[in-house]
C-alpha cells in the first residue's frame, strides 16, 4: 500500500480507539451527574440517531464537496467538541445539553466522514489494491473498537475527563496524518439546482437499480436483524444462567477478537473462495453455531461460538464492498456508502429490540431457536438466489456507463 493510505489507516486507527474508549465512558459520565440510566441511554442514543438522521443527505453532499477537507473537517470538529466537553469536567459545569450536543455533534460526523473516507480509498489505492484495502480498514476497526472499549474504563476509573482528553488526542493525531493524505484530484459533480433531496434519491435509484447490490443488501440486513437481537437474547440468557459478569465481558471481546483475525485472514481468504461461497459461507456457519447457545452456559465457550461466527464475516464484507465500490461510478461514491450505512444502521438499531421481545415472551432458550431459525431462512434464500449465486467476481467488475 502506497504512503497515503497507510497514513490514513494509522490515523483511523487511533481514532477508532479514542472514540471507542470515550463511548465506554459516556454513559458511566451521564450516570454519574445525573443518576439516571434513563438519561444515559438518552445521550447514548443521541450520537446513533444524528448518524443515522444525517446519513442520507451526508452521502450527496461528500459526493458534492473534496473528499479529503471533508475529512478534515470532521475530524477537526470532533477534536474540538470533545476538547468542550473536557474543559466543562475539569471546571465541573458539565450539564447534559453540552453532552446532548457532543453527541449529536460526533453522529454527524461520523455520518459524513464515512462515505467521504470510503469514496477517498477507491481514489487513493489501485483497483488491484482495493480488496485489501477494505479488509484492512475492517481490521482497523476491529484493532480500534477493541484497544478503545478495553481502555476506556480503566481511563475512567482514572478522572472522568481523561477518555475524552484521550480522544481530543486520537483526534489531533488523525488530523495531522490526513493533512499528508495525497487524495488525486477529482472534478466535483455539476450540481444543476440545490435540490439535495433528488441527489440523495439518484443515490437510492442507483443501489436499488443494481441487482447484485440490492440483493447483497436485502440479505445482509436480514442477517444483521436476527443476529443483532440474538446477541441481546444471549446476554440475557447468560444473566438467568448467572454466567459472572466478567466472563460475559470476554464473551463479547471475543466477538471482536474474531472479527479482528477474520478481518486479516480475508485477503487471503478472498483470493481462494469464490464471491459466492464466501458470502454463503457466512450464512451457513451462523445456521450452525447460533442454535449451540442453547446447550452452552459457560462464557469462555460462548466466547469462542461468538469468535467462531465472526471468522468469516469479514471475507463477505470485503467482498461485497469491493464489488459495489468498484460498480458504483465514481460521482456517486459517497451516497452509494451513506445509503448502506443507514440501512445497516436501521438493522442493528431494530434487531436489539426483537430480541428483547423474543426474551420477554418466550424465554431465553427459546428465543435463540426463533433467531436461529430466522436466520436458516435467510440462509436458503441466499443459497438458491440466482443473483447471489452470480455473483461477481471483483476483479471483473466494471463500472457501469452513467
Amino acid at each position: 500500500m502506497n504512503r497515503s493510505y497507510r497514513l490514513l489507516w494509522a490515523g483511523q486507527a487511533l481514532s477508532t480507539a479514542g472514540f471507542s474508549g470515550s463511548m465506554i465512558a459516556f454513559p458511566l459520565l451521564v450516570l454519574a451527574i445525573t443518576g439516571s440510566p434513563a438519561v444515559s441511554g438518552f445521550v447514548l442514543g443521541v450520537d446513533a440517531a444524528a448518524q443515522l438522521l444525517a446519513g442520507l443527505p451526508a452521502g450527496a453532499l461528500v459526493d458534492r464537496w473534496n473528499r479529503k477537507i471533508v475529512m478534515l473537517c470532521c475530524e477537526a470538529a470532533q477534536g474540538i467538541v470533545v476538547a468542550s466537553l473536557v474543559v466543562a469536567l475539569v471546571l465541573g459545569d458539565a450539564t447534559v445539553p453540552h453532552m446532548i450536543f457532543v453527541a449529536a455533534t460526533m453522529g454527524v460526523c461520523r455520518a459524513l466522514f464515512l462515505p467521504a473516507e470510503n469514496a477517498a480509498v477507491a481514489q487513493i489505492v489501485t483497483q488491484e489494491q482495493l480488496s485489501t484495502a477494505v479488509a484492512m480498514n475492517s481490521a482497523r476497526g476491529a484493532l480500534g473498537q477493541l484497544t478503545g472499549t478495553a481502555a476506556g474504563g480503566f481511563l475512567y476509573a482514572i478522572g472522568r475527563a481523561v477518555p475524552f482528553a484521550v480522544e481530543v488526542l486520537t483526534h489531533l493525531i488523525s488530523f495531522v496524518a490526513l493533512l499528508f493524505v495525497k487524495v488525486p484530484h477529482r472534478r466535483p459533480e455539476k450540481v444543476e439546482s440545490s435540490d439535495l433531496a433528488k441527489e440523495m434519491v439518484e443515490g437510492l435509484r442507483f443501489v436499488w437499480r443494481q441487482r447484485h447490490v440490492r440483493a447483497t443488501v436485502a440479505c445482509a440486513v436480514s442477517l444483521n436483524f436476527f443476529f443483532s437481537a440474538y446477541y441481546v437474547v444471549l446476554v440475557v440468557l447468560a444473566k438467568e444462567r448467572d454466567v459472572p459478569s466478567g466472563e460475559i465481558g470476554i464473551m463479547a471481546a471475543m466477538l471482536g477478537v474474531g472479527g479482528l483475525l477474520g478481518a486479516l485472514l480475508a485477503p487471503t481468504l478472498q483470493k481462494v473462495i469464490s464471491p459466492f461461497l464466501s458470502i454463503a459461507g457466512v450464512f451457513w456457519v451462523l445456521t450452525v453455531l447460533t442454535p449451540l447457545a442453547v446447550f452452552i452456559d459457560n462464557g469462555y465457550l460462548l466466547g469462542l461460538l461468538f469468535a467462531g461466527m465472526a471468522l468469516l464475516p469479514p471475507t463477505a464484507n470485503t467482498t461485497i464492498a469491493t464489488s459495489q465500490l468498484l460498480l458504483t461510478p465514481e460521482r456517486l461514491h459517497g451516497r452509494m456508502t451513506s445509503v448502506m450505512a443507514v440501512i445497516s444502521g436501521v438493522s442493528a438499531a431494530a434487531g436489539p429490540a426483537l430480541g428483547g421481545v423474543l426474551v420477554q415472551q418466550f424465554g431465553g432458550s427459546d428465543a435463540i431457536l426463533l433467531c436461529a431459525a430466522g436466520i436458516a431462512v435467510v440462509t436458503v434464500v441466499v443459497t438458491v438466489s440466482p443473483t447471489m449465486r452470480a455473483f461477481p467476481v471483483t476483479d471483473r467488475v466494471k463500472e457501469p456507463t452513467p
